[in-house]
């Protein structure tokens, strides 16, 4: 979708349930697979997922157009909802076998060799170590590294300087 459709979609947005109705068929895949790989379990995502396009329904009116893709705002409600969910938990994540099968795309029993199990032990490897980190670093590792966004988008998306978003990322 072009910029100039999507301000005015989003703009039709702010008085009509359809026009949101398309924002979210538009969204609802790239927000969802962000927060199911922040979060490692389907259950939880579909959780966070809904509380974002719930909280952005809310808050349409209030949504001003600064020329850049509605999908940053996007990303901002879902990260600080993924942050006030592990506020609310604060405990770690516990990565069970049928999420990883989502995120992985294959399903772990039926897994052919080695080289599946190798991805599932690497992907709960890497999972652990990310979701040690402060949720400063968690973000900007999952939209650099997972959503592969640029540093500006980052910044934008964060609304930090890009200085310190680089500085995250070091």
């Amino acid at each position: 979708m072009l910029l100039e459709q999507e301000k005015q979609l989003v703009e039709k947005a702010k008085y009509s349930a359809g026009a949101f109705g398309e924002l979210y068929d538009c969204y609802f895949d790239l927000i969802f697979g962000y927060v199911l790989r922040r979060s490692a379990d389907i259950d939880i995502a579909k959780d966070i997922t809904s509380a974002v396009f719930l909280k952005a329904m809310k808050n349409m009116k209030k949504f001003k157009w600064r020329g850049v893709p509605f999908s940053h705002w996007l990303y901002r409600i879902a990260n600080n909802e993924i942050i006030d969910y592990h506020k609310k938990r604060k405990r770690e994540i516990n990565v069970e076998m049928e999420s990883f099968s989502a995120v992985g795309g294959f399903d772990v029993e039926t897994a052919n060799g080695r080289g599946e199990i190798r991805k599932y032990d690497e992907y709960l490897d890497l999972h652990n170590a990310i979701s040690k980190l402060s949720p400063k670093y968690q973000e900007v590792v999952a939209l650099r590294y997972f959503e592969d966004l640029t540093v500006d988008t980052i910044a934008e998306i964060l609304q930090k300087p890009e200085g310190t978003v680089k500085s995250l990322l070091h």
